[in-house]
């Protein structure tokens, strides 16, 4: 396996870059984000997965190791493959993309171009428990949105019902409050009972 490539940027698209290493041009293929921070003629180190397939070798370059771990973890889920793992750290971040995966946020996943309900119910079921403790700073904000509605869908109240409580209750909510998750639920509770 290639870990990395390091090497003046020789020239970018918007899916790839290439890394003149020793000599050689390295195509690379990147997320935007990734993209983003590189400039031609400038020195640039990428971390790497490559990718084997019967008809080719494609090499998948990363900001960091984070996101590269993150990458080769999704593709062990069954029907991820390499395009879709990349499509889901262009749009989420590792971070927000372990979070979303231990809150089952399958609003968040299903985000991604690529990932609908049962694929994200489906990587929620198999990465759930090999995706390591998710500490509280490292979940968005928002991300009790998913799992204050999935509760309230699971006590039978209709998806139009549960969104406008959850709008609700996030209206009333401090720019910087840390949610409580059961405090949450109980205020959408009860402006569903006053509806």
């Amino acid at each position: 396996m290639i870990a990395f490539v390091r090497g003046k940027v020789a020239a970018l698209t918007l899916n790839f870059a290439v890394i003149d290493v020793g000599g050689v041009g390295m195509q690379v293929m990147c997320a935007p984000n990734t993209l983003a921070n590189l400039r031609i003629g400038q020195e640039a180190q990428i971390s790497t997965s490559m990718v084997v397939r019967e008809d080719s070798l494609t090499i998948f370059g990363f900001a960091d190791t984070d996101e590269r771990d993150m990458f080769e973890l999704v593709q062990t889920t069954s029907g991820v493959g390499p395009k879709v793992a990349q499509a889901m750290l262009a749009v989420l971040s590792p971070d927000r993309l372990r979070s979303a995966i231990a809150g089952s946020d399958l609003a968040v996943l299903t985000s991604v171009p690529g990932i609908g309900r049962k694929g994200a119910e489906r990587i929620v079921l198999e990465l759930k428990d090999r995706i390591g403790p998710v500490s509280y700073s490292q979940q968005a904000p928002e991300s009790w949105r998913g799992q204050v509605q999935e509760a309230l869908l699971g006590l039978g109240w209709p998806a139009r019902d549960a969104d406008r409580a959850v709008d609700t209750v996030a209206a009333g909510l401090p720019p910087d409050a840390k949610p409580d998750i059961s405090s949450l639920l109980r205020d959408a509770l009860r402006t569903l009972s006053r509806a």
